[in-house]
């Protein structure tokens, strides 16, 4: 195969060549809406409906209105029709739908719920669209021929409020994209009137937060909102709305976020029931009717609904984030702004639609008072505009004549000679001329108008206010602060019931629940194993377990499985990979880690520490320096207040101390204070609870003052206290 006629190339140089140009069309004629709220398909389908007298005529067949949009729009049917259904009141995607619709057009909370075809649905342009369209005829706004030169058609629509927040509007565009949430229309009027007044005034306190067309609770975080008011970006968390009917037992979920379906909602419910992650749920079912949104739920007896409904906010899309992405196109150019710069924008449209009709105006009155000026010239003499007119033998030459008879230009002459010859009375002229002085005052007001940007703004805030005060609503979406809302985290979906744990001499953990534990309260060991600790506590507490190398492990005991007392259990060497001669020695739980932490030490020493010193931010599982390493531990406990210990020599001394006399530490590998003096070159090799132990005269042991000698063992009490080997042998 010849390879002579490749051409190498760039791969930048031919993304620049065929890529760029794609994008940018796609950028700027399809996917990103502009200032005045609309991309250019909306535009393009108001505009025809607009100029087939929908404002004010009755509907026509959708199919109709398809049709005659593919002079503007050179899509498919169905392309079009889509763009129209959102754009309808059937449909209820937006907060003030531009189309009064008839027939069946789907719903924007349901993906099952299909839209009639074009040919059964009927529409007609709604009342909200006279403010879309005003003074469309005024030279407002530039318009451009179609693609293919037969019609003209706006390149923006000259609407008199701040449509691009009222409505929300996605689009996706190459390299881009453009994700606007609505906002009340008459608290975006209201702010827009205050920041016409004052540029730096505070937007928050008149735009309280967004309002979605399909209601929910919006959970107000002011971070997040004051983000996405100052730069156009960032996302908030938005709530389905529920009822619970006590009658029937069951919960009635009536607005769900504006980002998810009633399907997606049923399906992820049918999920959690499935997986045996909610038990309470018997029966979901989507009961939608012409009332209106309803997904029920059919509860079992004695469920907390509030409860529930908490974990399907967690688990399912009823509470769901709407992303905002402000990205507007500008003069043909895409831009990310905030609140008060899209405003800003937005008045500078409309102080340049309100020059342009202010001088459209200008210009039909200075015509009317030209022509005026000319018929006030003849009525100075009419019999000799009548002779002028009777006298010229030509018809070509009667304008000329009157032009030079009465020194008027050729568009006066032509205004007077097209005069009936019944209106060439003195009343019929003085009526006329009469509105003379009425223009030139007219137009001297306009000129001083259009010179005043304040005189202009004055206009757009009274067409904003008569706005706000035609078309607003009551807000859909209701706030709710987020003080209010139950963080629901992962251990809020865990069952919490009470269990025991066994620690054995072999390292194996058992974590058993009380009510298996009564059923069957057989334990199966290992032949030479056997329990070395047990505890009890329950399921949502930490599990801290210290081993001899000075480490403590940490986890959370819903993490473990349970097991019945016939089971051997979980094998720690493996679920914590210890090393190899490393054991378990001690295990204690705990919600909020209080209390402390006790260690002796064969050289006397006793520590000890805050509990809280193990605890951690971040969910670490492994802590090192436990406990000092500096002498071998004879004893570990965990103790909630001070006690009394019994310390034994290996010469047979014994001291009962209490623990209130030992300072508690942070650090927890501190070495502790001396309790047991050495004597002899004696260690300390036992401490025992002093509920543990049978001396006849406690008192005699007994001290004050730490660190002492202690007390030689009385012969009676020999027998009854063998001494403990070394804990971490």
């Amino acid at each position: 195969m010849s390879h002579k006629n490749l051409i190498e190339q760039r791969i930048v140089d031919t993304l620049e060549k065929n890529y760029m140009p794609y994008a940018m069309s796609v950028i700027v004629s399809r996917a990103i809406p502009e200032i005045d709220g609309f991309k250019p398909s909306h535009r393009k389908l108001l505009f025809t409906m607009y100029k087939m007298g929908l404002l004010t005529g009755g509907r026509t067949k959708s199919a109709n209105i398809v049709g005659q949009t593919m002079k503007l729009n050179p899509h498919g049917d169905m392309a079009i029709y889509e763009t129209m259904v959102r754009l309808t009141r059937g449909n209820s995607a937006l907060l003030h739908p531009f189309i009064d619709s008839k027939g069946n057009f789907g719903k924007q909370y349901s993906k099952d719920m299909q839209y009639a075809a074009p040919r059964y649905t009927e529409a007609k342009l709604d009342k909200l669209c006279e403010e879309i369209f005003r003074d469309l005829d005024k030279n407002t706004v530039d318009f451009v021929d179609n693609y293919d030169g037969t019609l003209k058609e706006p390149t923006l629509l000259p609407t008199t409020f701040p449509n691009i927040l009222v409505n929300s509007n996605q689009g996706i565009a190459v390299g881009m994209a453009s994700n606007i949430c609505s906002f009340n229309l008459k608290e975006v009027c209201e702010t827009t009137v205050q920041l016409i007044q004052d540029e730096n005034v505070d937007i928050s306190k008149y735009l309280k937060a967004p309002d979605i067309s399909s209601g929910g609770q919006l959970i107000y975080k002011e971070k997040e909102i004051s983000d996405i008011y100052n730069t156009g970006r960032g996302s908030f968390k938005v709530r389905g709305k529920y009822r619970y009917d006590k009658s029937n037992n069951c919960i009635e979920i009536y607005e769900i976020p504006y980002t998810t379906t009633t399907e997606a909602i049923i399906d992820s419910v049918i999920e959690l029931v499935k997986s045996g992650k909610i038990k309470d749920i018997t029966d979901v079912r989507d009961e939608t009717d012409l009332s209106g949104l309803k997904v029920t739920l059919d509860l079992r007896r004695n469920t907390e609904p509030e409860a529930l409904m908490n974990k399907l906010f967690k688990l399912t899309p009823l509470q769901d984030s709407f992303s905002c992405n402000f990205n507007i196109l500008v003069n043909g150019k895409p831009r990310v702004m905030g609140i008060r710069q899209i405003l800003k924008e937005w008045v500078a449209f409309r102080v340049s639609c309100i020059k342009r009709q202010i001088q459209y105006d200008i210009g039909k009155k200075s015509d009317k008072l030209h022509l005026l000026l000319g018929l006030k010239k003849i009525l100075l003499d009419i019999d000799k505009a009548i002779r002028i007119v009777r006298e010229t033998e030509e018809d070509a030459l009667v304008v000329p004549n009157l032009m030079k008879g009465f020194d008027i230009d050729q568009i006066q002459a032509e205004f007077i000679a097209e005069i009936k010859l019944r209106n060439l009375n003195k009343e019929y002229i003085l009526d006329r001329v009469s509105e003379v002085e009425s223009l030139q005052k007219e137009i001297e007001e306009l000129k001083g108008i259009y010179k005043d940007d304040n005189k202009v703004k004055k206009i757009i805030t009274k067409q904003l206010n008569e706005v706000a005060k035609k078309y607003g609503q009551p807000r859909r979406t209701e706030i709710i602060s987020e003080e209010h809302i139950e963080e629901i985290t992962e251990e809020h979906l865990i069952e919490d019931y009470n269990l025991k744990i066994f620690l054995t001499q072999h390292n194996y953990l058992k974590k058993i629940p009380l009510v298996s534990l009564r059923a069957n309260p057989e334990h199966k060991l290992k032949d030479d194993d056997f329990i070395v600790q047990e505890i009890d506590t329950h399921n949502k507490a930490e599990l801290l377990l210290f081993s001899n190398k000075h480490t403590v492990y940490k986890c959370r005991i819903y993490e473990i499985n349970d097991c019945k007392a016939s089971s051997l259990g979980e094998y720690l060497n493996n679920m914590l990979n210890l090393e190899p001669d490393e054991k378990i020695i001690n295990i204690v739980a705990t919600d909020e880690y209080k209390g402390y932490m006790i260690f002796a030490f064969e050289n006397g020493k006793v520590a000890k520490i805050d509990l809280s010193s193990y605890a951690t931010k971040t969910n670490r599982k492994k802590l090192a320096n436990a406990y000092s390493d500096l002498s071998p531990l004879v004893y570990l406990m965990y103790i909630e207040e001070d006690i009394e210990l019994v310390a034994y020599s290996s010469i047979d001394k014994v001291l009962i101390f209490n623990t209130s006399n030992i300072n508690s530490k942070s650090t927890r590998d501190s070495q502790g204070v001396q309790v047991l003096k050495e004597k002899k070159g004696s260690i300390m090799n036992a401490v025992k609870r002093i509920e543990d132990v049978k001396l006849a005269d406690l008192d005699y042991y007994r001290t004050q003052n730490i660190p002492a000698v202690g007390y030689y063992l009385k012969p009676e009490d020999k027998e009854d206290n063998s001494q403990v080997k070394l804990i971490s042998e």
